[in-house]
């Protein structure tokens, strides 16, 4: 049996830095993830750390895109979530986790992460955020937003499914009201569970789960290492 971890679905076999501004012909990561999922904010960190070292490498390349898509690892949490005591009890018998959070909080220490998982309250549901982050899509910004939303949930422990923290966070990111006002209306919910189902339907199966250059699939946290040994072979087969 393989050994799940905690809130982190089963993958399918197969530096904080922000990324800097895309060229039109570079590389791009697609990054299935979810703002809850505790080794996707651990995965973020290592993509960060893969980015920066390659740009160290290759300073006068194309910096990666990178795209952030929606997976809710509880789509059918209630839209005003439940408590966090609660969800982890039912999901793994102990109201802090258990032992596997001892991993979780292990892996994020090794990454250099703060993790405070004891200041969340309430478990959210996460297609508001993920709504938010795909409005920012094509711009630096979503990748700022995504970390933002990852460090208010595991470090500050703030609700980020909630109505009001949402705008809050966009605001402080500078996010234009009418693009947060369209982002969190029903038709881009409705969209936005619809890229979420796709990417079932197309085989993911869990979360994070990186495509570079829609070729080489890395499924889980598996290190900065990985992820930079990945970005160097696609970008070896890249037209010079």
């Amino acid at each position: 049996m393989t050994d799940a971890r905690p809130d982190e679905a089963q993958a399918p076999r197969s530096a904080e830095n922000q990324p800097a501004a895309a060229a039109d012909d570079a590389l791009t990561i697609d990054v299935v993830s979810d703002v809850v999922c505790p080794w996707c904010y651990i995965g973020k960190r290592h993509l960060d750390e893969a980015l920066a070292r390659w740009r160290a490498r290759h300073p006068d390349g194309p910096a990666p895109r990178v795209a952030w898509h929606p997976f809710q690892l509880n789509p059918t949490m209630p839209p005003q979530g439940i408590e966090r005591a609660e969800y982890l009890r039912a999901k793994f018998g102990d109201p802090r986790g258990g032992p596997g959070y001892e991993r979780v909080r292990e892996a994020a220490e090794s990454a250099g992460l703060e993790f405070h998982p004891e200041r969340i309250l309430r478990q959210p549901n996460t297609l508001r955020a993920h709504a938010l982050i795909r409005a920012a899509a094509g711009s630096e910004l979503q990748h700022r937003l995504a970390a933002s939303l990852f460090e208010g949930y595991f470090v500050e422990g703030r609700d980020i499914g909630d109505e009001a923290t949402l705008p809050a966070c966009a605001a402080a990111l500078r996010m234009p009201q009418q693009a947060v006002d369209t982002a969190l209306g029903s038709e881009a919910l409705e969209a936005t569970s619809a890229v979420d189902s796709g990417l079932r339907d197309a085989g993911i199966g869990g979360v994070p789960h990186f495509v570079i250059g829609k070729r080489i699939s890395v499924s889980g946290a598996r290190g900065a290492d990985r992820l930079l040994e990945a970005i160097e072979a696609i970008d070896a087969c890249q037209p010079s």
